[in-house]
């Protein structure tokens, strides 16, 4: 396997892909309070649109489903309203955008949370550390655990957000289930203390996951949707008594629904060593693209072609400074640096100006 066919066109789902190069979904905090995607989003991903794929911010399915300050939303006409000039600018450019549909459960604040309530999730276990405001980090709350008649409801947000996605001109969505938020809760024993029909076993704790995907491939065609997960992150508290078999089953169960792909987070930016996990047994049991996450390099990139590990590379903070990476790494060119102190919030600067190669000629 040619390493440089990660600047070679791909097939996922229906879609032809102009490279393997993901921009993996990054949330800015650049929406309105009311969740409305701001107007310089349009120029922020259309300047990205080179990549073979863009997946957006993570874009919450309700009110309940927040937990940062000023993302955006699907669960409201204005949000879709706001979205369309967005996906026009990409399509324009030449791109293609799948939404990530979000929902954080226990990673929230009452704050966020209509009413003021306590954040949800499938247990009441408080994560360790604390949540993200515009005043500074606040420790997180023990949530309230989901009554089993509200989970219905939950699914049916992701479903509409998903329809609300194709109504927005998003090209298909990729359900978040990675990170520690609400399908991860879900999926792992360090979260989930549930003894109903969706905890203790491991097929019973991939039942809001497969639920949920259920529901979106009703609104959206499967070959359109792809999942996130992370097995072996850290992140956000998270922990599993045996997470190979937990995810090896998730793999399993996804292959069931001929999905665009499966993205796996490998490396977490928190964590100075990788897992140990083995990645490539999630690969094998997933019948469909497998789209790899984490730290990943040029040089990485191309070994991980070159092995046949990943069928496409998502990069993350890189994407976020080089409007142009697939050029940039086809060329080996130099890179910008992310500047984190920009990552979060703010106007145009760290968003829109990080320039591209044609630039600086």
């Amino acid at each position: 396997m040619a390493a440089e066919d990660l600047f070679a066109p791909v097939q996922i789902g229906d879609l032809t892909l102009p490279n393997r190069i993901v921009m993996a979904p990054l949330t800015r905090s650049r929406a309105q309070p009311d969740n409305t995607p701001g107007e310089l989003a349009a120029r922020y991903y259309a300047q990205r649109a080179s990549a073979g794929l863009i997946v957006s911010e993570g874009v919450v399915i309700s009110r309940q489903g927040v937990g940062y300050p000023n993302v955006p939303g699907l669960y409201a006409d204005e949000h879709v309203r706001a979205w369309q000039p967005i996906t026009e600018a990409v399509h324009a450019a030449g791109g293609r955008i799948f939404a990530q549909i979000w929902h954080v459960g226990r990673i929230s604040l009452p704050e966020y949370q209509p009413d003021g309530a306590l954040p949800v999730a499938p247990s009441a276990v408080c994560p360790k550390g604390n949540a993200f405001t515009w005043t500074g980090p606040k420790p997180f709350v023990t949530p309230r655990a989901l009554d089993i008649e509200e989970i219905p409801l939950i699914v049916a947000q992701y479903r509409d957000a998903a329809a609300r996605a194709l109504q927005a001109g998003f090209d298909g969505v990729e359900i978040h289930g990675a990170n520690g938020y609400l399908i991860d809760q879900f999926l792992r024993d360090g979260t989930n203390r549930r003894t109903d029909a969706y905890g203790g076993s491991i097929p019973n704790r991939l039942r809001f996951l497969t639920e949920v995907v259920a529901a979106v491939i009703e609104a959206v065609p499967a070959r359109r949707v792809g999942v996130r997960i992370s097995p072996a992150s850290t992140v956000n508290d998270m922990s599993d008594s045996d997470p190979q078999a937990l995810f090896n089953a998730v793999a399993e169960r996804l292959s069931g629904y001929a999905l665009a792909y499966l993205h796996a987070v490998e490396w977490a930016p928190n964590e100075e060593a990788p897992p140990d996990f083995d990645f490539q047994a999630l690969r094998r049991r997933f019948d469909g693209p497998y789209i790899a996450n984490g730290r990943y390099d040029r040089a990485r990139a191309l070994q991980a072609r070159a092995e046949g590990r990943a069928d496409l590379i998502a990069f993350g903070r890189l994407s976020l400074a080089n409007p142009d990476l697939p050029a940039r790494l086809a060329q080996d060119a130099p890179l910008n640096t992310p500047d984190p102190a920009t990552f979060y919030g703010g106007d145009a600067h760290g968003y829109t100006d990080y320039p591209a190669l044609a630039d600086a000629g």
